[in-house]
Formats: C-alpha cells, structure tokens, sequence
C-alpha cells in the first residue's frame, strides 16, 4: 500500500507530504497506481522548483518527501500552498478509486 502523509501549519499551510511504498496493485514497472502517485509528486517538486523557486525534496525507491522551508515570503508561500493543494486534490482522488492500495492522511501539526 502507498501511504501519502500531509502535514500542515497552524494556519493550514501545507509544509510537507511523504509519500511511502508500493501500491502493489500489478508488477513493478505497470502498475498504473504507482504511477499515477508518482507523477503528481514528481509535478509538485518540480512545479516548486520551477514556480516557486523550492527544491525541497528527497527520494529513493519507494519514498518521497517533498518539504516548504518555514522562512519563505508570503507570496511565494500562497504560490507553493496552491501547488501541493493542487497536488493533494490528486492524491485524494486517486485515494476514492483504490482505497485498497492508497491512503492518505492530511493532518495539522
């Protein structure tokens, strides 16, 4: 199962998401589901990267983190909240459909 974690601020700002494991849903390489996770990660680093100007993330097989750093501006902070809110939309999306083999949690810290 993939396990999607998203942690946000007191004020509901995403700081963080970590994606973790293998849907398990068809053979390693085709599984639609791994895929389909790993492509809006993948979208949300480099749209931070690309749009915002963040490169926080880190990743190895089956693992990602993907990380707003505390100290950044108030418009690019709206900009990277509009991102992983976008992001995370697909993430719960995906969640409806194979709730077997994707769960997300999104919880305050």
């Amino acid at each position: 199962m993939i396990r999607i974690n998203i942690v946000r601020d007191k004020d509901h700002y995403i700081r963080e998401f970590t994606v973790k494991g293998h849907a398990g849903f068809s053979e390693p390489g085709s599984d639609i589901i791994c895929s389909a996770v790993s492509v809006l990660a993948y979208t949300a680093a480099g749209a931070l990267e690309d749009m915002v100007g963040i490169s926080g993330y880190v990743e190895k097989d089956g693992y990602m983190r993907c990380f707003v750093p505390m100290d950044i501006s108030g418009d690019r902070k709206q900009m990277a909240n509009i991102i992983l809110e976008t992001i995370v939309l697909g993430f719960k999306q995906i969640e409806l459909s194979y709730r077997k083999y994707v769960s997300v949690l999104d919880e305050e810290v």
